[in-house]
């Protein structure tokens, strides 16, 4: 029995020992050499990230080993939130097109990296491809998805009123129709409130780039048609969210679910039964404000989609007299399970505060419709500190969209001018002294940053970044933009490139179920990781706790390696946004 326990013993600390090993950080060269593992444009700033202890000379290599450029290592004037020290390999005067490594004398080489027009391409495309793979009610053929091809799930053709969405007309237990639409994450639900910011920030895509997004092509069953791509799969999830709308009384319902989450397996595998469930505030106005914008940019297309703008305008206004009438119907989850049945225990998107959803629905309407009643609506508290948009929090979609029309007469309205200063003084204090930090990056200036999706922050710093160039012209909002995509690619301080598929250190196990139950090797391409998140929230046992370190790389690590639509979103935006914008960075 003693030689038995001592067995025990030994093999258990066997596997702490790989378990420990299996967390710690690699030290070699190339994970202290953080860089864009894509690469850069021959035009644009081109920085890598060094942690080393002393200044030297870095190289710039071909994959021959010929040295093309040489520098000197410049130390950052701020630690890491580690207390690691950084220097900045700057190599922007470089501009040769072709393949290279950065090698640092005493350390090693850094991954591999291309310099060439359009290098980002592939990102800006696989970012929107992505949506895609997440199509609810739809076999992905082979000759679109590649060895990602499955089996349709979830047609939704079958959907129960869940008993807390009862009505007269549409009793428990009623069955709807609610096909199309995205699965949500890494899970196979669809909600209203995290459409509303994803199909927002896609829709302004299209609205702020029309001639580079014309040319976008994603190889998606609709690319022969003659309307845009990234439009073709904004239609994918527009058409359920109308499906959404109880044609009774203009409400939203607040998502379409399963009672409880699926297991890891495959969409055509999962055959719970679905509902809809209560009807919200937040949703209602977050389906209005998506309905207008969409109106404002279909009808350019009123041969291929006839009659479509006119139903979503529609059925925008029709929503906003609901939340007229009903402004504090705040989806609680936990109290709704209390007195309806099944209990449902997906996520709840459960939003508090609904001001925020009444200003961007407003201005979205008022854009659409030119009704000086939404506009009365619209209402600019004075010291307010504007967030960069979360599903929790959308004033600045409501923002970006009243600054950037240049048909509102902004003599009569002067609110205008005053978001527009309020957007660029934002920005301003997103780069100040952002050149300091370890990374240079908005991104890292601070811990709060840090947080359940933190890449999105990265990406979204990025959208209002690009915002602001096109409001001034002034570059350095759109170096600063790039700068927080490098981030997202490399630049960083796990060295991961956080989008699958791009980049030699990218994530390969999303928490996500079609990644994990396809039984290919290779996730999906072109999903964001969520990214470093100290706060652990699924227990699962990180390699640091340093704020930007906190990551790992593990399919059960939703609280860090979940994906999102409203993550990939703002990636795709800014990725689309600085390819349209490539020759700009000189």
């Amino acid at each position: 029995m003693l030689h038995r326990r001592i067995g025990v013993l030994i093999i258990a600390l066997c596997l702490l020992h790989l378990c420990l090993n299996a967390q710690t950080p690699i030290t070699n060269a190339k994970s202290r050499i953080r860089l864009n593992q894509v690469g850069f444009y021959p035009v644009s700033p081109k920085v890598a990230i060094v942690v080393a202890t002393k200044k030297t000379d870095f190289l710039i290599k071909d994959l021959k080993g010929k040295t093309w450029f040489t520098g000197q290592l410049i130390p950052n004037s701020q630690p890491a939130f580690s207390g690691a020290y950084t220097f900045s390999a700057d190599f922007s005067a470089f501009d040769k097109p072709g393949r290279y490594f950065i090698e640092v004398e005493g350390l090693g080489n850094s991954y591999e990296f291309q310099i060439k027009p359009n290098v980002l391409q592939p990102v800006a495309d696989g970012s929107i491809k992505a949506f895609y793979y997440q199509r609810a009610s739809i076999q992905l053929d082979v000759q679109y998805a590649g060895k990602w091809y499955r089996a349709a799930g979830h047609p939704d053709d079958k959907v129960f009123v869940h008993s807390s969405a009862a009505s007269e007309k549409r009793p428990a237990g009623f069955v709807i129709s609610s096909p199309r639409g995205w699965y949500d994450a890494g899970d196979y639900n669809k909600y209203i409130v995290n459409s509303g910011i994803t199909m927002a920030t896609l829709l302004s895509l299209y609205e702020d780039f029309p001639e580079y997004m014309n040319t976008v092509k994603l190889n998606i069953p609709e690319s022969q048609n003659q309307i845009p791509d990234v439009l073709d799969e904004v239609l994918w999830n527009l058409r359920w969210m109308l499906t959404m709308q109880d044609p009774n009384d203009g409400g939203v319902y607040h998502k379409l679910t399963n009672a409880r989450f699926d297991g890891m397996i495959m969409p055509d595998k999962a055959d719970s039964a679905r509902y809809i469930v209560q009807k919200s505030t937040a949703a209602t106005l977050d389906f209005a404000a998506v309905m207008a914008q969409a109106s404002r940019i279909l009808k350019k297309f009123p041969k291929q989609l006839p009659g479509l703008a006119d139903s979503c305008i529609k059925a925008s206004e029709y929503a906003w007299t609901w939340a007229e009438k009903n402004p504090v119907v705040i989806y609680n989850q936990d109290a709704m399970n209390r007195e309806f049945k099944p209990a449902v225990v997906t996520g709840t998107y459960g939003d508090r505060n609904v001001g925020d959803e009444f200003f961007w629905a407003a201005s979205e309407l008022y854009l659409a419709t030119g009704k000086d009643d939404y506009f009365n609506k619209i209402t600019l508290s004075k010291g307010e500190l504007a967030r960069v948009p979360s599903w929790a929090n959308v004033k600045l979609l409501g923002y970006y969209s009243l600054a950037q029309n240049s048909g509102i007469d902004a003599a009569n309205h002067p609110e205008i001018k005053e978001i527009r200063t309020r957007l660029l003084n934002m920005a301003d204090i997103f780069i100040d002294s952002a050149a300091n930090n370890a990374y240079q990056t908005v991104m890292t200036k601070s811990k709060v940053n840090f947080n359940w999706g933190s890449n999105s922050n990265a990406a979204n710093q990025g959208v209002l970044l690009i915002k602001a160039y096109k409001l001034s012209g002034d570059r350095k909002y759109l170096d600063y933009a790039l700068a927080n995509l490098d981030y997202i690619l490399g630049r960083n301080g796990t060295g991961y490139s956080y989008v699958t598929g791009f980049g030699s250190k990218s994530t390969m196990h999303p928490h996500h179920r079609p990644s994990i139950a396809d039984g290919v090797v290779d996730p999906i391409p072109g999903l964001l990781a969520g990214g470093p998140n100290p706060g652990m929230q699924d227990k699962i046992q990180l390699p640091s706790l340093f704020p930007d370190e906190a990551y790992i790389d593990d399919d059960q690590a939703y609280a860090s390696n979940e994906i999102a639509i409203n993550w990939n979103a703002p990636l795709a935006y800014l990725a689309n946004a600085i390819q349209a914008l490539q020759k700009k960075l000189h």
